[in-house]
């Protein structure tokens, strides 16, 4: 049984993590997502698994009350890990609870406290490959994707923006929905402003993906990252990125990546974006580092790891 604080109608990596786990496990044990526990049918749930340590805590703490914490797997999200577990003591409590902890990428694990760290594994999230698209030498077009809240640091896309409206040559479409009304008015402002920029909303995950596969790159400035999945879904597309120097990012495409700025600093940023216009040696560099991690981020890897935390779970 897998607890998601996520359904589909919140179109997020939550969600999309919680199902595709789903689909990976159905094939060998009855398995449903949930998004609080207990439940009606909870008499017959063997092990469960749990994202988001704060937001799900209340199932964590039920079922540790019912079975303990052998059968119970937390797996830990950006805000859990470079948040909540500093201020939260239900998200702190979740991880004395849990048997096995998971984190998303690489770096995750050393921000646990040591005590809990033994608990952990790394899990890469996947998605399928995509074709790389042939695309115009004489634009550089980037995606952004992420919903407008304070974690993703969409202010940073809005001054970049801002800071290139006199390149014609660059591009910067912007894909997620409206979580934050004042960073949307901010994006509507930056649209009139900058007509280089687009902000298109929230798409569906189909369209999104398409987006960034006829793109020259993605950009990801978020604050804090569990490992963000639009990261991957660009990677196995081809595609490289220009990614806010933190762990969660780094825990993806590793220490030695040269596509990273400091968090927060959109003059960087946009001075990244005019390099990789008026530079191809450079963006075919970072395409080959990207192209370097992709073996990661495939479905088998992320299939054979989630069916052996599930059968450890069952194990226990």
């Amino acid at each position: 049984m897998i607890v998601t604080p996520a359904l589909a109608d919140n179109n997020n990596g939550n969600w999309r993590t919680a199902w595709r786990w789903q689909r990976f496990l159905a094939p060998l044990y009855p398995t449903r997502l949930v998004k609080t526990w207990p439940d009606a049918h909870a008499a017959g749930d063997k092990a469960m698994i749990a994202l988001h340590a704060r937001r799900s805590a209340d199932a964590i703490a039920a079922w540790h009350a019912r079975h303990g914490g052998a059968r119970l797997a937390v797996v830990l999200t950006g805000t859990d890990l470079y948040r909540d577990i500093d201020t939260d003591p239900a998200a702190r409590r979740s991880l004395e609870l849990a048997g096995r902890l998971v984190v998303l990428q690489e770096l995750g694990a050393q921000r646990l406290p040591e005590a809990v760290r033994h608990k952990a594994r790394t899990i890469f999230q996947s998605a399928s490959a995509r074709k790389t698209l042939d695309k115009p030498a004489t634009r550089l077009r980037a995606v952004a994707v992420g919903h407008l809240r304070e974690e993703k640091s969409p202010d940073t896309l809005f001054e970049a923006a801002r800071l290139l409206r006199d390149r014609p040559d660059i591009f910067l479409d912007h894909i997620g929905d409206a979580i934050d009304p004042a960073l949307a008015r901010q994006a509507e402002e930056t649209m009139a402003a900058c007509p280089n920029y687009r902000w298109l909303g929230g798409r569906p995950h189909g369209e999104a993906r398409r987006r960034i596969q006829r793109a020259h790159l993605l950009i990801h400035p978020s604050r804090m990252e569990g490992g963000a999945h639009v990261v991957l879904e660009a990677v196995v597309s081809g595609m490289p990125v220009l990614a806010s120097h933190i762990d969660g990012n780094i825990g993806m495409l590793g220490a030695d990546y040269a596509g990273y700025f400091p968090w927060n600093n959109a003059a960087a940023l946009a001075a990244l974006l005019a390099v990789c216009r008026d530079d191809s040696t450079y963006l075919e560099r970072l395409r080959r580092q990207a192209a370097a991690r992709a073996a990661l981020f495939a479905p088998a890897t992320e299939c054979a790891a989630v069916r052996r935390l599930a059968a450890d779970l069952l194990d226990a």
